[in-house]
């Protein structure tokens, strides 16, 4: 290997958190003294040769070598796992697997998270959740098997431009409502609805496909000054933290979710966690474009009931929720047929699908 190959090499490695910046300084300048990196390795830290090699081949761990699994593709990457299209040899079906990062495997608390998320998946059973398929280790390595959504995130459809008309949206969360009133009824809140967290696959369906954080209704709130799930869509009682949770949180980050797909921005930024935290407790909701974009007064009415700063005036059931949505497209299916025209698109059209 050349000296810049082996320096890439160490940084990765170092990115990958499988070296630490202290471990890896004086390597570097030995580096510089012409020294070859894998010899560094192997003498300095005891590492092996096979595991050396293992890491090279796999850029660092960034490609799983997993027993009885072909890797095709990496479909993404999150804060504590990565995504990859696989075949499974055995039965011949094309799996997700999302594999643990190598430094996460090192923290307790998120390895048991992952674990008690992927037999979550695996025991739940609706058509808008993404179907788990079970957990398991090969060495050093954890793994869970997933469903494969050929599909796109809403938020990869946001950032890539594409908005939502009023309709496409308000069918969305209808069928998100369905999901978590399933899991609603298994006693569970999800506690992270957000666009980045539901996909549209290639046929228009709507699959939820993170529970990282889902905990039971019941629960006993998180630790006073702590707030779980994602800031920028997190209810006022969960920004606050140290609040337990029930479904109206979840409603209102729908509530989010929907406003984003329509108005393309989030309702509270700042350039600080802090800062979006504060105003989704004091600020009030400004929805200047409901107004100013043809929307109908339902739009606005479902967006302000749903981010209501008070749990108590939201919709308090997610029945209450899907009947309201349920009417007011009805009624608009009604007139569209009135006025003639009945060519007007009635499902959500699929994304552009991937390829790989």
């Amino acid at each position: 290997m050349s000296a810049a190959e082996d320096t890439r090499f160490l940084a990765l490695l170092v990115h990958r958190g499988l070296l630490s910046r202290e471990q890896a300084e004086p390597l570097l300048l030995l580096l510089k003294g012409g020294k070859a990196l894998d010899g560094l390795l192997a003498d300095r830290l005891g590492w092996s040769t096979a595991e050396i090699a293992r890491l090279r081949r796999t850029n660092a761990g960034e490609i799983p070598e997993i027993p009885g699994y072909d890797v095709i593709a990496k479909l993404g990457t999150g804060g504590t796992a990565d995504v990859f299209r696989t075949l499974e040899k055995k039965s011949g079906r094309i799996l997700a697997l999302k594999v643990l990062k190598p430094e996460c495997v090192r923290q307790e608390a998120v390895r048991q998270a992952f674990v008690r998320e992927a037999r979550l998946l695996e025991a739940l059973d609706h058509a808008g959740l993404v179907k788990g398929h079970g957990v398991a280790r090969h060495d050093k390595t954890y793994f869970a098997r997933l469903e494969c959504i050929d599909g796109h995130t809403l938020l990869e459809i946001l950032d890539q431009g594409r908005p939502f008309t009023e309709e496409e949206a308000l069918r969305i969360v209808l069928s998100v409502a369905g999901t978590m009133s399933y899991l609603s009824g298994k006693g569970l809140v999800h506690r992270d609805v957000k666009p980045g967290n539901i996909m549209l696959d290639s046929s228009g369906r709507v699959k939820l496909i993170d529970l990282g954080f889902a905990g039971q209704q019941d629960a006993a709130p998180v630790q006073e000054g702590s707030a779980v799930g994602t800031v920028a869509y997190l209810s006022p009682e969960q920004a606050r933290g140290g609040a337990s949770t029930d479904l109206r949180s979840d409603i209102y980050s729908l509530g989010v979710t929907l406003f984003h797909l329509v108005v393309g921005r989030l309702p509270f930024e700042g350039s600080k966690d802090s800062e979006v935290l504060r105003k989704q407790v004091t600020q009030a909701l400004s929805s200047p474009e409901l107004k100013s974009r043809g929307f109908s007064p339902h739009l606005a009415y479902f967006v302000q009931k749903m981010m209501a700063k008070e749990a108590e005036v939201r919709y308090q059931t997610w029945k209450e929720l899907t009947d309201d949505i349920q009417a007011q497209l009805a009624g608009r299916a009604s007139l569209d047929f009135e006025q003639g025209a009945s060519d007007r698109p009635r499902s959500v059209p699929p994304p552009r699908r991937r390829k790989f």
